[in-house]
């Protein structure tokens, strides 16, 4: 077998080498994952909060609808009801770029993970925190702002860091509609150039190397907002 690395250096047909489409590629790749990963964070810490009010049972089973329904459905499937099925149901949609109809379905499927984290870490917490914040004279939002969700973000950083790099590598499905992200990019340069050995080779180096970077990110993160001796008794049982 030889190997030909050279073939990222040579013209891809449209004035540009296989090396810049890889950038562009590896761009289109950390743009969706980014954009997505916005959504998620945000629905899935109002969702999570949603399943925890207390006094709200009507809140709390439509959180509960949202995650079993994002959650149970696979995310391939969820791909193509977003970019095949809504815009044929609501027109509006047909105007929306294919790029954000893949954003909304990764991160409402991506979401359905967080907001069960997210309602993990508040429960996680002992009752005396949101006791403590209601006689402040803090109003239940309130008390979730300051008191409840800062804590609870802390304790769920390590499965919120998984879950972020599984986000990037789920971001691949997002050739099956077009959008010319790395896997895509995989596809048809191996097809082009019968080369596909080192293209899914380089192609895989640069998930591994995005999704290192999300960890060492993350792990940063972790260490300058942990708040000593508190973290890992409120992950581990229910401090």
């Amino acid at each position: 077998m030889t190997w030909d690395w050279a073939v990222f250096l040579n013209d891809d047909g449209s004035g540009r080498t296989y090396l810049e489409w890889l950038f562009e590629a590896w761009q289109w790749t950390l743009t969706v994952a980014g954009c997505s990963w916005v959504v998620a964070v945000v629905a899935g810490a109002l969702i999570g909060t949603m399943r925890t009010l207390p006094n709200s049972p009507v809140l709390v089973r439509l959180a509960n609808v949202w995650v079993e329904a994002f959650r149970n459905v696979p995310i391939l499937v969820q791909l193509f009801l977003w970019y095949f099925v809504v815009p044929r149901v609501f027109p509006f949609f047909q105007e929306v770029p294919g790029f954000l109809l893949v954003v909304f379905a990764l991160g409402f499927f991506t979401s359905a993970r967080i907001a069960e984290q997210v309602r993990a870490g508040i429960q996680s917490l002992p009752r005396g925190q949101r006791n403590a914040g209601m006689a402040m004279g803090f109003t239940t939002a309130q008390t979730y702002r300051y008191v409840l969700l800062p804590m609870a973000f802390r304790i769920i950083l390590p499965p919120l860091t998984s879950e972020s790099m599984n986000l990037l590598k789920n971001s691949s499905v997002a050739f099956a509609v077009s959008i010319p992200e790395l896997t895509m990019y995989a596809m048809q340069v191996q097809e082009e150039t019968s080369r596909g050995i080192e293209v899914y080779i380089v192609v895989t180096a640069a998930y591994a190397v995005s999704a290192f970077a999300v960890n060492r990110v993350f792990a940063w993160i972790e260490r300058r907002v942990q708040v000593p001796g508190f973290i890992v008794a409120g992950a581990a049982g229910g401090h």
